[in-house]
């Protein structure tokens, strides 16, 4: 009998048989009693009807007793035992043994991780009770993460678990048996949280320049630090590259200011790398960073500066104009506009005229130029302002001190004051036939307008009439006599002198001189005859003329000769050559002997007069301040005769 029978479901029982006949047969019929079946007799025909459902699962066979009854007398009865065996029908569905199933399960969990195993019965039998389970309706989040076993009911990690995206999951789980019978429970996976998660730092806004004037607590960028794990695992604290100028403030949650703690100094730092720093609370912590760059933005807070505190720039004289002398330098630590420098000229005079005149400057290189030839013996130095300035605004700048020193060039050649370079004039001194070796006859007097080495005069005999009679000394300039005037010796004595300097090269000027040896007037020869080299001058030639036109006029000098001898006590004059006064400061009318070997042993003044045009013209003694002047106490003249102008390079003069 199969357990879905119905209740009211009759089935036929084999009739007894009883070989008596009519009342003694068989009459009715009794069925034990029980609580599933009744007993139907209609006729010849047995039933038992099904009186309540059966249930397997309750009572799986029983067994009827079944008595049919004679209507004999006795009565007589005969009993059967009906074996009912009660088939198994799919009247169970699956039972779970939880109606909810909960389970925590770490973020990250390795694959195949069992969550939970969830277990039903089913209490029908064979395939009646063969359980199967699945998931019912589950999302494709839960698919992707979850896989369960059909047969034994586990739960396993298929997928990666992130606690930030989903913190639990709940999931219907069927149990069904094999015809088809099913029933659900619930399975509630909670996620918990792993500190799994680094803090993120986000730029809410920062500025990209900070001026370097910029006062402390200037804020320059916003910042948002978040932790998507939870609990202690999200607690994140900030913090700032301790050697930055910077500091984090916060604000709102999870928001902070960065701002400076410090005055900024383009020129010392002009950019910054700011490291931020978030760690969470988790165990282990985890940390990120995050760095920032920061530029410094100039202001023209530097004026140049120059190199040097001072500059000096030496040129030698007669440069050409436009010749560099030197240059300044000048840095200004700004950036761009605010650090390019420019030099310029600060208005002065030098001399009485612009220093523009004199020198100029490369406004962007620094380079000073010379404007025009500087002559060392009308300048020989001076100082020039040289300012450089920025572009900024405002402007700022500097000055530096530019000295400029000219050396000196051998460009002027040496210039001979005494005898005067004059060539239509002439001066003849009389040397006495007693004077010694080392007496002081005459002096050629020299100067050179340079300076230094260049302005250093040596005077050289280069040519005379008797080499070995005079010489001169060879920085004084003072002519000498070698050795004792003898009776032999030429009573005309001439002399060329050259006066040199000691530049490179060597500049020199020359002049004649005339010497006659002589201790009175009558004696002197005629001077037409004293010449030192025709060839080489243009002066024979003028003193020719000279004499004619003197004779002429012969009775007229007589006269002044005379006059000037009344005048001899007074001080030494100087004749006029052509009406015009010669000055008496290039005539020295007093010679010393200086060493004291010569015999001029005192001063010995004498007035010397003489035309200029004359070569016969008396002349007078004037005895010395000194009766012991000679040792012969014998007075003797000097006669000179100055020239009137210098003398051009390598000019010379007769005396």
């Amino acid at each position: 009998m199969l357990i879905s029978a119905v209740r009211g479901a009759r089935f036929m029982i084999e009739e007894a048989h009883d070989a008596d006949v009519g009342e003694n047969s068989v009459q009715r019929y009794n069925l034990q009693k029980n609580d599933h079946f009744i007993l139907a007799a209609n006729g010849n025909n047995i039933e038992l009807v099904l009186d309540k459902e059966l249930d397997r699962e309750k009572q799986k066979e029983m067994d009827l007793l079944l008595t049919a009854v004679d209507g004999g007398s006795p009565q007589k009865s005969g009993t059967v035992v009906i074996h009912i065996t009660v088939l198994d029908a799919n009247d169970n569905a699956p039972v779970f043994s939880q109606a909810v199933y909960e389970a925590s399960l770490p973020e990250n969990s390795p694959l195949d991780t069992v969550v939970v195993t969830v277990s039903a019965t089913d209490a029908d039998e064979g395939v009646n009770g063969d359980v199967s389970y699945d998931f019912s309706h589950a999302t494709e989040e839960v698919k992707q993460i979850f896989n369960i076993n059909r047969k034994t009911g586990e739960i396993m990690v298929k997928g990666a678990i992130d606690y930030e995206s989903t913190t639990s999951f709940e999931i219907r789980v069927k149990a069904k048996d094999g015809l088809g019978l099913s029933s659900y429970t619930k399975v509630i996976i909670s996620i918990t949280d792993v500190n799994d998660n680094a803090p993120i730092i986000s730029l809410n806004s920062l500025s990209n320049y900070i001026p370097e004037n910029a006062p402390p607590g200037t804020e320059v960028g916003i910042i948002n630090v978040q932790d998507r794990d939870s609990d202690k695992n999200g607690q994140v604290r900030c913090s700032i590259q301790a050697n930055a100028p910077f500091k984090l403030v916060p604000s709102i949650k999870n928001y902070y200011s960065v701002v400076s703690t410090g005055q900024l100094d383009r020129e010392l730092v002009s950019d910054y790398n700011i490291t931020i720093s978030a760690t969470d609370e988790g165990s282990p912590p985890l940390s990120s960073s995050k760095t920032v760059h920061l530029s410094v933005a100039d202001i023209n807070d530097n004026p140049p500066v120059f190199e040097e505190q001072s500059y000096s720039a030496y040129v030698s004289e007669n440069n050409q104009a436009g010749s560099p002398l030197c240059y300044v330098s000048a840095r200004d630590p700004d950036w761009r506009q605010n650090g390019t420098v420019i030099y310029s000229l600060l208005a002065a005079e030098v001399n009485g005229a612009p220093v523009s005149s004199y020198v100029s400057v490369n406004g962007d290189t620094g380079l000073i130029h010379a404007v025009r030839s500087f002559d060392y013996e009308q300048l020989r130095s001076f100082q020039v302002q040289v300012m450089a300035r920025d572009n900024g605004s405002p402007p700022l700048s500097s000055n530096v001190s530019v000295s400029v020193f000219i050396s000196d060039v051998n460009d002027n050649c040496p210039q001979i004051l005494y005898p005067a370079p004059e060539g239509s004039s002439f001066m003849t001194e009389l040397v006495p036939k007693a004077a010694h070796g080392g007496s002081l006859v005459s002096k050629v007097i020299a100067v050179d307008a340079d300076s230094g080495q260049n302005a250093w005069l040596s005077y050289h005999i280069v040519k005379s009439t008797d080499p070995g009679l005079f010489t001169i000394g060879l920085h004084s300039g003072e002519i000498r006599t070698q050795r004792d005037i003898s009776q032999s010796d030429s009573m005309k004595q001439n002399l060329i002198v050259a006066v040199k300097d000691n530049g490179q090269p060597s500049l020199s000027a020359t002049c004649a001189m005339y010497l006659l040896i002589s201790d009175n007037l009558a004696e002197v020869p005629e001077l037409k005859d004293i010449s030192y080299d025709e060839k080489n001058s243009k002066l024979t030639s003028y003193l020719i003329i000279a004499l004619v036109c003197v004779s002429t006029f012969f009775l007229t000098f007589i006269i002044i000769i005379l006059g000037v001898r009344f005048c001899r006590r007074r001080k030494p004059r100087l004749l006029f050559d052509g009406a015009v006064a010669i000055p008496s400061g290039y005539l020295p009318p007093n010679y010393a002997d200086v060493d004291g070997t010569g015999t001029l042993r005192s001063a010995y003044n004498y007035d010397a007069y003489l035309t200029t045009g004359s070569r016969t013209s008396d002349f007078k003694f004037v005895s010395s301040y000194n009766d012991n002047t000679l040792p012969e106490n014998v007075s003797w003249p000097a006669l000179s005769v100055v020239l009137n102008s210098f003398p051009p390079c390598q000019g010379f003069a007769e005396v």
